[in-house]
Parts: structure tokens; C-alpha cells; sequence
């Protein structure tokens, strides 16, 4: 691509995304999960448990089979009439500069729609932090033109923050999507004690209507069942999202992408079209998902200890390949990590994930089975310190130990700044005597992400006018922005965005707005939003050089010093040295004296304190550690 076609997508990137608003929150429910028996809800009804113990097919109760509100068929839906004076505005407000908290506003008049609602778990640059989400104080801003909230499947990246977005909201707000995608969102609405919420199912090809607004469902590909993209229609102009997807076609569940939908919309008019990124830079077809059950067969059957997969919790489409594997070689399913479990249980009450019960087993439940006979299926892919892989590897959880000659398979790939935390676990396991797999020795993992060639073959199909990338970090977005223009979108209708900006969508064409306020809102512990840049940089310093704490106390009236200093250091290599506790006391106690005869504020004290006891660890220990100085006035 040339310098000025470089210049001509879009190219700004300079506004600062800062913090924004606190957002206060009821604590969450943290009790541990079980696994449901397949009969447990027909025990109450004599004559009513008999099921053939060898089907795949859960006999559901009528409540099981549709836990959720039916969205109407949509088939007398019409698209909307154009307007040549409207506007539909595009709002990302997360998703465009990481893999994770996706989120986009839909807005036109009156009416506004919020697609997909996710976060993203924080790297090594955020200490203490639990989550991020996106900041979406537009929404909030505008929350009386919000219509409904759409979500293409249940990746914690396009959910995670939904619960707290409901909970800010001053309404009740229907929210859209899929059985499978819908049970794991009630999962976590029920953790975060919200009960009035309007779920709502849909089906791949129907057909909603909100505000001004028509949205057309489609089933997509991808590492989890029910995933689906959304064909948006408003008097303005017409948007495609395909979702996270790729074009698998030998799937689990035997559901693959639509084309002959992606064909449809093309004949109809794609004004924008916005596609997943992630894998843009790889230059392939991603393999099958069917290519990962044939290597866990293998390894699971020539295993000669127990065998543990670490897995994302919500592939399920993985977790039925280890449970096939298991039963297969006369193994028992044992399920630990509160995600896995949970989701466990969501996706064989819902029929996506089958698995007999006398096949599978609580961890709590696992005394007098050999460990030759069971497969442990766990959280833990990408090194997560809490994780019950990684308590397993440290000899710290408490129903599964390992022993050398175990297999563990790692059937996942790190997360872009997850990598030093999942080769940790590896170091650890290796140094038991574990035989472990990772993608770099066998095909234990393949992406639910298209590659370039699966993304140049859909950009062929809907042929649209503009094209704006989604779902990825800032070379993804690039790489996919190369496709698009490879494949003959005008580079003038290519745009590359940050979050926070926003395209304009009429029907004349397709143009860069104004932004709106846009950021990250860190979730640390109970705390929603309170937790700000300065405090991730005080941490990482506390982390990276130590503190040192000092306290001296003077009489304020006759300025003078009372008692000598105390100084604590923590962190600080050398700090336990007597000889520079002593230096630095007396390094502070002249300084404060020298201060007080010269009559200098509380503040100037504080600061010729500080730089007082900075000097001397310079000299002494060559570190500059943060320095907390208290002053005690009598």
C-alpha cells in the first residue's frame, strides 16, 4: 500500500482514551457451581426418569428446552424505507485496539442499538486488576435511545461487561441472542444478582425489528456453538457485521457459515461491512476443528497416567471432543475450575455439549478412581495464576495432584501478553516430570478465527462499498484493511479506526464523524471504575523498585523535631542494611531541622524530606524507590 493510500484510510490515532466515571456495583456470587444430573428435573414426577442411558439427547423439561423469551418469527418483517436525509452513526467503543471488550453502538434518530457488550482480561502492564471493560458513558449518555442490545455469541470478549452495563442502565432493556449465548449470559447475570433481565432468543435467519431499525440473524463458524452475525438495515444504508467467525467445513456440530446469506446481503447492498481481524496476518485457511479431536484421541490413548486438558471454558466444541476422546478410551470426564464447571453444566442442560453422567465426575468426587482412568478437563490455558491448572501445577488444589509421567495437554494459544504466564505453568509441570503438550508439539489447538484467505473469500462474496475492520489489535486492523483493498473496496472506503471514533453512514455514502468519550473502565476487586492510570503506574513502580516509608514528627508551634525518624523499606535490595537505615534517618532529621528553622510549609518539609532520603539511596544502592513521606505534627 502507498504513503498517500496509507494517508487516505483513516488515520487518527492521537486522541488520549482516559478514564472516565465510577460505576458502584453489588458484590458478585462467588459459591462454587455444580454439575446438574441429567434426570434431576424430573425427580419429583413418579414414573418420569426413564431415558436411554446411550442417547446424546438430554431429555430436557419444557422450560429447559426454552429457558428464555421467543423473539416474534420476523417473517413479515420489511426492511426499512430509505430516508435520503438519514444518518446512521458507528460507534465503536471497544474492540479496535486489542482482542477483546468488543463493543459497537448502532445509532440513527432516535434510536440506537448496542452490539455485543465484552471485556478483556488485563496483561502484566495492570497489577490488581480483575478485568477491563469498555467505557460506555455514550450509552449511558444517550440510554433513552437504546432499543435493545444484540450479542453475536458467549466469548467473555463480546459478554463480559454486559452485566455491569445493565446495571447502569436506569431501565430494563432487552437483550438478543442465541440459546447457547443467552444461557451463559444468565450464568452471569445470576452471579451478579440481576434478576429483571429481558433476554430474548433468536434463531440464525430470522429477523428482528428495533426502533428504526431491522436486524437479520446468520450462523457463523466459530469455537463456540450458536454463534451468529448480524445484516443491520436503517433508513440510512445497510451494515454487515459477520462476527466472529471462519469458514470450518467439516464442524462439531455440523453448522457452518451461511453463504448463501452472505450472497443474499450482497444483492440487497452492503454499505459498510465490518469483519473479525483477528487472524488477518495469517496467510492461510484455518484448519478444521475436526483436526484437534483426531490428536486428543491419540494422545488421550497412548497416555499412561491420568490426563489433563486445559481448554478456554467456553469452547465448547472442544470439551465435546475431550469428552469423546475420554469415554472413548474407557476413561471418566472429571471437571474442575468454576468456569468450567459452570459452563459445563449450561451447555448439557441446552443440548450443546453431551456427555453421559455416569461418564463424568465432580472433582470433590474423584476418591478410589485410578488416575490411568480419568481425564481432568480444567481452566488454565493461559497461565492464569488462579486457575486450577496452574494450582494443580503448584501443588495447591485441593482434589488433584500430578505426578510425573501425566500427560497435560494445553489445548489453547496464549493470548497476546499471556505468553511468560503460560510458559511459567509449562517450566512448572515439566520440572514434575509431566508430559506436556502444547500447540508447539502437536495440533492440540486450532483458531476459531478465519485466515486471510478464509477473509478475502467472504470480502468477495458481499462485495461491499466500505469496509471498516473490527476485532483485533492495530496490525490486524491493518492487515485486514490490505485484504480489503486487495480484493477491490476502493481504498477511500476503507476505514481504520479507534475506538471512540465513528463513521457516518447515508445514503450517499459512507464518511468519518466525530468522536464520542471513550476509554477503559478497570474492574479491581468490588471497585467498578475507580482505579485509575496514576494508580497502575504507582503500582508498577511499587513493583519494580519497592517503598520506602518514613515518618517524623515536630512540635508545629516551636518548629521543632520530636523523636527521631522512622524509616521503613520494603522491596528495596540493600534496604535491610542498618548502615542505610542509618544514613537515610539521619539524612531526613537534618533536613527536617533545616527546614524548620527556615520556617518552610508542611508540603516543603515533605519534599526536602523526600529528595533527602533519594539522594542518600543513590549514593548508596544506585535505586530510586518510591518514597512515602508522613509527617506528624504535635
Amino acid at each position: 500500500m502507498t504513503q498517500s493510500n496509507n494517508e487516505s484510510i483513516h488515520k487518527d490515532h492521537s486522541r488520549s482514551h482516559r478514564q472516565t466515571r465510577r460505576y458502584k456495583h453489588v458484590m458478585p456470587e462467588t459459591g462454587r457451581p455444580k454439575l446438574t444430573k441429567e434426570d434431576a428435573p424430573h425427580k419429583k414426577k413418579k414414573g418420569n426418569n426413564k431415558r436411554n442411558s446411550g442417547s446424546k439427547t438430554r431429555d430436557l423439561t419444557a422450560r429447559e428446552r426454552d429457558p428464555f423469551t421467543h423473539a416474534p418469527s420476523g417473517a413479515n418483517i420489511k426492511p426499512p424505507k430509505k430516508d435520503p436525509k438519514a444518518k446512521l452513526h458507528v460507534i465503536p467503543l471497544g474492540g479496535m485496539d486489542a482482542i477483546g471488550k468488543n463493543m459497537t453502538v448502532f445509532e440513527c434518530g432516535n434510536d440506537m442499538i448496542v452490539d455485543d457488550a465484552g471485556l478483556m482480561f488485563p496483561d502484566d502492564d495492570h497489577p490488581g486488576i480483575d478485568m477491563i471493560l469498555p467505557d460506555y458513558t455514550y450509552i449511558l449518555e444517550n440510554a433513552d435511545k437504546l432499543r435493545g442490545i444484540v450479542i453475536t455469541h458467549g466469548h467473555e470478549d463480546h459478554t463480559g461487561s454486559l452485566p455491569y452495563l445493565l446495571q447502569d442502565l436506569d431501565r430494563t432493556v432487552p437483550v438478543y441472542g442465541t440459546k447457547m449465548t443467552l444461557g451463559l449470559v444468565q450464568g452471569k447475570l445470576k452471579e451478579h444478582h440481576i434478576k429483571n433481565a429481558k433476554l430474548i432468543e433468536i434463531q440464525p435467519g430470522q429477523k428482528i425489528k428495533l426502533g428504526c431499525f431491522t436486524c437479520e440473524f446468520f450462523s457463523v463458524n466459530h469455537s463456540i456453538p450458536a454463534s451468529v452475525g448480524i445484516f443491520f438495515q436503517s433508513p440510512a444504508g445497510n451494515v454487515l457485521h459477520t462476527g466472529d467467525f471462519k469458514l470450518d467445513q467439516t464442524p462439531i456440530d455440523g453448522i457452518t457459515t451461511d453463504f448463501g446469506a452472505l450472497a443474499r446481503f450482497s444483492k440487497i447492498g452492503v454499505d459498510l461491512m465490518m469483519s473479525d481481524s483477528t487472524n488477518a496476518e495469517i496467510p492461510t485457511f484455518t484448519p478444521s476443528e475436526a483436526t484437534v479431536g483426531t490428536v486428543l484421541d491419540q494422545i488421550i490413548g497412548n497416555a499412561k497416567g491420568r490426563v489433563i486438558v486445559a481448554s478456554f471454558a467456553s469452547h465448547i466444541h472442544r470439551m465435546q471432543q475431550i469428552c469423546d476422546a475420554a469415554v472413548k478410551n474407557g476413561r471418566k470426564v472429571v471437571v474442575t475450575g468454576r468456569s468450567m464447571v459452570q459452563n459445563t453444566d449450561i451447555a448439557r442442560r441446552l443440548g450443546y455439549l453431551h456427555v453421559r453422567d455416569k461418564d463424568l465426575i465432580d472433582a470433590y468426587d474423584l476418591k478410589g478412581l485410578p488416575p490411568e482412568k480419568i481425564v481432568v478437563m480444567c481452566t488454565g490455558s493461559q497461565g492464569e495464576p488462579l486457575s486450577a491448572l496452574a494450582r494443580i501445577a503448584s501443588g495447591e488444589h485441593k482434589t488433584i495432584h500430578i505426578d510425573r509421567g501425566d500427560t497435560v495437554i494445553i489445548s489453547a494459544s496464549p493470548v497476546p501478553g499471556n505468553e511468560k504466564a503460560v510458559t511459567r505453568v509449562i517450566n512448572m509441570l515439566s520440572k514434575i516430570g509431566a508430559d506436556v503438550y502444547d500447540k508447539r508439539r502437536a495440533p492440540v489447538h486450532v483458531s476459531g478465527h478465519a485466515g486471510a484467505e478464509e477473509l478475502k473469500l467472504v470480502l468477495s462474496i458481499v462485495k461491499p462499498k466500505a469496509f471498516m475492520p473490527v476485532h483485533g489489535e492495530a496490525a490486524h486492523l491493518r492487515a485486514h484493511a490490505e485484504l480489503a483493498e486487495a480484493v477491490g473496496v476502493p481504498v477511500k472506503n476503507i476505514f481504520v479506526l479507534d475506538n471512540g471514533d465513528s463513521l457516518v453512514v447515508t445514503p450517499k455514502g459512507v464518511h468519518q464523524g466525530k468522536s464520542v468519550e471513550s476509554g477503559v473502565v478497570f474492574v479491581d476487586g468490588l471497585s467498578v471504575g475507580d482505579t485509575s492510570q496514576d494508580v497502575l503506574n504507582e503500582r508498577n513502580e511499587l513493583e519494580d523498585t519497592g517503598v520506602a516509608s518514613i515518618a517524623l514528627a515536630y512540635d508545629k508551634k516551636d518548629r521543632k523535631q520530636l523523636g527521631s525518624a522512622q524509616v521503613q523499606m520494603r522491596g528495596i535490595t540493600g534496604g535491610d542494611d542498618e548502615f542505610v537505615i542509618k544514613d537515610v534517618k539521619e539524612a531526613v532529621e537534618t533536613e527536617l531541622q533545616d527546614a524548620l528553622s527556615k520556617d518552610k510549609s508542611y508540603k516543603e518539609i515533605q519534599k526536602a524530606c523526600r529528595n533527602a532520603a533519594y539522594s542518600v539511596l543513590w549514593d548508596r544502592i544506585k535505586q530510586r524507590p518510591m518514597i512515602v513521606v508522613n509527617l506528624i505534627q504535635a
